[in-house]
């Protein structure tokens, strides 16, 4: 109770230190008056004896408040001796002199030091079991907003060298956004229902400000000012990385992002004075320190102070490869633009999300096998190892329903597969270039390497649309033999853009994707433009196909548009636009994750990770696969957990031959349109697929 007490003095000294100072004050002279006025009540003399004690207290403001009154209160209570006289002229000078002149002065300059002292964070903080951030980027308030779905007060204290106001305003209107967003969608789903059902409904799951977010400036390298925010008591501990700002000329923009790509030396400033802190035995066990890297420079330093400062049971550092994830993921997402729509949900703490369990390590077919038998609520995924431990990893929508148990009968559904099965020729256009270029190439490479034709035929072609200088800086994708062009256009170059992304459309047979690039190193005024602009041109291009022929399939050009501010997503939904990758939230999801369950990063970089070559497929990844081609005739209508079952004992049947066993688990489906269902919590949910639908698996091919 005691330590509460103090963590909640502590949460509102750094939040309200006005607030704090206002009720000391009242505190203070509630207390005097109570004082005064038990001293005149106790010395009243003769006629008097019976005073009340509100009385007392009465004469004792009348007297502080003016002090010509004195003469009248003297009277009032009775003049048989100058005992009280003295008493009230005692309480009018305390009353007034220790309120005025250099009293008074020295008071109000200590409350505004100690107002400007809580502000600025300079006093220590009481607390336990939160979430430090240090430094800030465009990923921060990502990351704080997430934390929104999680269940309970979240306690958030950020360390920057500056802007605080800004950071805060930044904060603010990300949160209201979210919290607006939710609950309007959850109006907008409870719209059939009767007026009592919708209220008692709306006031259940409407989502709430359940954060506590205190910011402070400092300095991030001080050992004191990493102490007063209760660093070694900290749940988790993330460390951002550096950005390029806003310069005042190009040169300087260009010398900025030369530096960075070079390496992150404040990052790693950051983390050796952090693990120093968090390695130490007065620290809190099982400490999560996550370390944002973009480079290899860093990286490399990172595992160099994870070898010499990590402590097993003490602090786990894991380093975000931030480039290299958002590559994957970006290509990912060209190759199979439906899996953007199932990752905004597994990727958060809402809905069905990835869930995580330690237990011994099992072999999968037999343990899934079992499990799917005994379990409806949740779909187990794989089995993986971290830090000398074992855990299993599901879909669920909550870790209560990893747990929960069922009498599942079979009822005989039963699916066919085509152990033929091969992925589609993909044909992909790119738009723009941002930093991790490189990285969304080698996930293309990764993908090429496991499912490329055997026969000689090429499974991917690429087409490149940028500007001279940025196509230079890639030597012109010569290096990936999958690029079949490049075109060197600026974006006022409207025509030419067009014209390639309308040559290669009709060149195709199978759908194309358009993937288009925000400039992450653009100033700040200039984020997303050049996207937003690539935007208008391919919707013109999808209108005007649909003017001339009304039958056009608008899904067959998939467009799929990074965007950096959250702030422009209602820009592109406005221009039905469903596949918007907002890129930094998908790193910002998968570190509140980390943040709450470590052991899931194993299972993130494996899933993001196509397999080297097409002699073995150990990793296993998320696919969506046509209805019409996965199967070998369309599954009859069911529930989920008969899908799921049906499709699992079909994929490691042992009568068929072991090169043609992919085991295989249903996760969800995805209708014409971009409409996606997961699975998890609604066992006996009813699912009809179609030809036109796409199964969203978890698989190793």
């Amino acid at each position: 109770m005691k330590d509460r007490l103090k963590e909640f003095g502590s949460i509102q000294l750094a939040k309200n230190p006005g607030r704090v100072v206002i009720f000391a004050i009242l505190l203070f002279n509630i207390l005097f008056f109570i004082i005064a006025a038990l001293v005149i009540r106790g010395l009243s003399l003769t006629g008097t004896e019976q005073m009340g004690f509100f009385e007392a207290v009465f004469y004792t403001i009348t007297m502080i408040l003016d002090a010509g009154c004195i003469s009248f209160v003297v009277s009032d209570i009775g003049a048989s001796g100058t005992a009280i006289a003295v008493i009230c002229l005692l309480i009018v000078i305390i009353g007034m002199v220790s309120f005025t002149g250099a009293v008074i002065g020295y008071v109000t300059n200590y409350i505004s030091h100690f107002i400007e002292n809580a502000n600025a964070g300079s006093r220590r903080l009481n607390l336990k079991d939160h979430l430090v951030i240090l430094n800030w980027n465009t990923r921060a308030s990502e990351i704080i907003n997430d934390l929104l779905y999680c269940q309970g007060k979240q306690k958030v204290v950020v360390l920057v060298d500056g802007r605080k106001a800004e950071i805060k305003k930044e904060i603010d209107e990300r949160i209201a956004d979210t919290i607006r967003r939710e609950n309007e969608a959850l109006k907008a789903s409870l719209a059939g229902k009767s007026f009592l059902e919708r209220r008692l409904e709306y006031s259940r799951d409407k989502v709430r400000n359940n954060l506590i977010v205190m910011i402070r400036e400092g300095d991030v390298f001080s050992s004191k000012q990493l102490h007063d925010i209760c660093l070694e008591k900290a749940r988790s501990v993330v460390i951002l990385g550096n950005e390029l700002n806003d310069s005042a000329c190009k040169f300087e923009m260009k010398e900025a992002a030369d530096k960075l790509d070079e390496g992150n030396t404040q990052t790693i400033k950051t983390l050796m004075q952090v693990s120093d802190i968090t390695a130490a035995e007065y620290s809190a066990d099982d400490q999560k320190i996550i370390v944002e890297v973009s480079d290899d420079w860093t990286g490399e330093l990172v595992d160099r102070i994870i070898a010499y400062k990590q402590v097993e049971g003490k602090c786990n550092i894991v380093p975000v490869r931030v480039n290299k994830i958002l590559g994957q993921i970006l290509s990912q997402f060209s190759l199979m633009p439906e899996l953007n729509l199932a990752y905004r949900e597994l990727f958060s703490n809402k809905g069905a999300t990835f869930s995580v369990k330690e237990q011994p390590p099992v072999e999968e077919v037999p343990f899934i096998s079992d499990y799917l038998q005994h379990h409806n609520m949740a779909v187990p995924l794989t089995n993986m190892e971290s830090h000398g431990k074992s855990y299993f990893f599901y879909s669920a929508k909550s870790d209560h329903d990893i747990n929960a148990t069922a009498d599942i009968t079979d009822t005989g559904y039963r699916v066919k597969l085509d152990r033929n099965y091969w992925i589609e020729k993909k044909n992909v256009i790119i738009l723009g270039h941002n930093s991790k270029s490189k990285d969304i190439m080698e996930g293309f490479c990764a993908f090429r390497n496991e499912w490329n034709y055997t026969d000689g035929r090429e499974i991917l072609d690429i087409v490149v649309v940028d500007d001279e200088k940025s196509l230079e800086r890639m030597n012109y994708y010569k290096d990936y033999s999958f690029v079949v062009k490049t075109v060197a256009a600026s974006i006022y170059d409207k025509e030419k853009i067009c014209s390639t992304i309308d040559e290669f459309v009709d060149a195709n047979d199978e759908d194309t994707s358009v993937l288009i690039l925000s400039d992450d190193s653009a100033p700040s005024e200039d984020i997303d433009a050049n996207a937003l602009a690539n935007l208008v041109y391919v919707q013109d291009i999808i209108a005007r196909r649909v003017a001339e022929n009304p039958d056009f399939d608008v899904e067959s050009i998939d467009v799929i548009v990074e965007i950096i501010d959250p702030k422009h997503h209602d820009i592109v939904s406005s221009y039905s636009v469903d596949n918007v990758v907002i890129s930094n939230r998908y790193i910002s999801k998968m570190i509140t994750q980390i943040g709450e369950k470590e052991a899931i990063f194993e299972f993130y970089n494996d899933i993001l990770t196509y397999d080297e070559d097409d002699s073995s497929f150990d990793s296993k990844e998320i696919y969506t696969k046509k209805v019409s081609t996965f199967f070998k005739e369309v599954p009859a209508e069911c529930t989920e957990q008969e899908l799921i079952r049906a499709l699992w004992f079909a994929s490691v049947d042992p009568s068929v031959p072991e090169e043609k066993r992919y085991p295989t688990l249903a996760l969800g489906y995805v209708k014409p349109g971009g409409q996606v269902t997961l699975f998890g919590g609604e066992p006996n949910a009813k699912v009809k697929l179609e030809k036109r639908d796409k199964i969203i698996v978890f698989t190793n091919h």
